[in-house]
């Protein structure tokens, strides 16, 4: 049985090593130990039952030391029955204590991997080094855009969950790997997670600054110039969960990224924090300037600060140097787009320029921009699309929607994270539909599918989405 007297985090150490299966209701805690141990060490097993009557409600949580454990569990189980005569169990990984959604057997989330490697490394070298813990899809390594050179980032996505935890737990540590897609954190969850005491141990490690989460003031994006300490190196803190790939798709944004990692505390939780690195101070300058204050996701207001990069700054001649290109830095920010147009134009340093290249950032191999349909055309299909975290402003969408042809609108539900995208042409909704489902974009994970039919009873009021 679960112990309550252990603190909430317990259960999630390490991530993604708790079960949640829905059984038969007269399947036993017995039943599922004996199932269940073959596959390593079960910490702790709870059985759901009723307040009143005591009896089971058909569900339970399994939870196992090692994250590999439980994914070859999740595996091997789903789909087994436990007992004869009863139905078969659906095995799921088990996301944090206060969120209802659970990750499956064929969630590609839990089989792709983010590693920091040797620039020298090639892609034949990342599938060599990785290949001994499983089956491998693909491997990528992260090259700067203009010159071609690795950035000493790579992505290794595997064919099961398993091999992946697998990897995680046993490459090499200097490769700092990770989930490329972390799980998201509820806000309940980010309070516990950034208490005092963790804030103080967030402070106290070496070469990082705690953030004062408490006091809102330092969010504003005016704040005063420091011109005392200006560095290619920043330190990036947010409140809400985020993930690797969005603060990088983010600052990408911004020409000249050489380095981005998100903070990771001992237990491999994300403390909320990235460090990024720029190969010129030109692009820091800039990006500070720019997206300290500005909300992503929407709501969450992201701090940036100068981070001590260990370069000699004592030479009188590097101090103007830094000051000259600092200011005129700053004259581009201050005469340029505020941060919110840079997120939308995509622009980088060219304020009245428009870079399709940087405006939509997407490993998926996009078609051309097509003319959107008349908007009094005829809806002949309708696709429902869940953002992950948060929607893709209604531009982005049009530009990465309509490139399939007969685009007609998007609407965004007005405090969801869902969408319609209505076509004039049922074809060309099924060709978006196939290339766009479970793809990311500018940082956001889409799953797209079709829409159910709009209702015909004529006492209902026609939809308007």
């Amino acid at each position: 049985m679960e112990d309550n007297t252990k603190p909430s985090s317990y259960l999630d150490e390490p991530p993604n090593s708790r079960l949640f299966l829905v059984t038969s209701k007269s399947i036993t805690e017995d039943n599922i130990r004996d199932h269940f141990s073959t596959f390593g060490e079960i910490q702790d097993i709870w059985v759901v039952k009723d307040k009143h009557t005591k009896e089971s409600k058909g569900v339970a949580f399994v939870k196992f030391a090692k994250s590999s454990q439980a994914c070859t569990a999740m595996e091997e189980m789903h789909g087994k029955c436990l007992v004869e005569g009863t139905k078969p169990i659906k095995v799921f990984i088990a996301q944090s204590r206060s969120s209802g959604s659970h990750r499956d057997v064929e969630d590609e989330e839990l089989t792709r991997i983010f590693v920091m490697i040797p620039k020298t490394f090639t892609e034949d070298d990342l599938k060599e080094t990785f290949k001994e813990y499983g089956n491998i899809e693909y491997c990528i390594i992260i090259k700067n855009k203009l010159t071609g050179e690795s950035k000493g980032l790579g992505y290794v996505r595997y064919h099961k969950p398993s091999q992946a935890a697998i990897a995680i737990e046993n490459c090499d540590k200097t490769f700092r790997a990770i989930l490329a897609e972390p799980r998201a954190k509820t806000s309940s969850t980010e309070n516990e997670y950034f208490g005092n005491s963790r804030s103080e141990h967030m402070a106290n490690e070496s070469g990082m600054s705690g953030y004062p989460f408490s006091d809102n003031s330092n969010y504003t994006s005016g704040d005063t110039w420091n011109s005392d300490m200006i560095t290619r190196c920043l330190m990036v803190s947010s409140r809400a969960a985020i993930t690797q790939e969005q603060v990088y798709s983010l600052f990408d944004l911004i020409p000249g990224l050489d380095y981005c990692e998100l903070q990771r505390d001992q237990y491999g939780f994300v403390k909320g924090q990235a460090m990024i690195r720029y190969n010129n101070l030109g692009s820091a300058v800039y990006a500070k300037e720019k997206l300290n204050g500005f909300e992503y996701p929407p709501g969450n207001r992201l701090a940036v600060t100068y981070v001590d990069d260990g370069e000699d700054r004592t030479s009188p001649v590097g101090k103007m140097a830094m000051q000259l290109v600092a200011a005129q830095m700053m004259s581009m920010v201050w005469n340029g787009p505020s941060g919110p147009q840079l997120m939308k134009t995509s622009t980088g340093y060219a304020p009245l320029a428009t870079s399709q290249k940087l405006r939509v950032q997407t490993d998926v191999s996009l078609p051309s921009v097509k003319k959107m349909a008349p908007s009094d055309s005829v809806v002949k299909e309708r696709l429902f699309v869940i953002f992950n975290p948060s929607p893709l402003p209604v531009d982005v969408l049009e530009d990465v929607f309509c490139r399939y042809g007969s685009l007609i609108e998007v609407y965004l539900v007005p405090g969801r994270n869902v969408g319609y995208m209505k076509y004039a042409d049922r074809k060309h909704a099924n060709e978006a539909m196939a290339a766009l489902h479970g793809k990311v974009v500018n940082g956001v994970k889409m799953k797209v599918m079709l829409a159910d039919p709009p209702k015909e009873e004529s006492h209902k009021r026609q939809r308007t989405y």
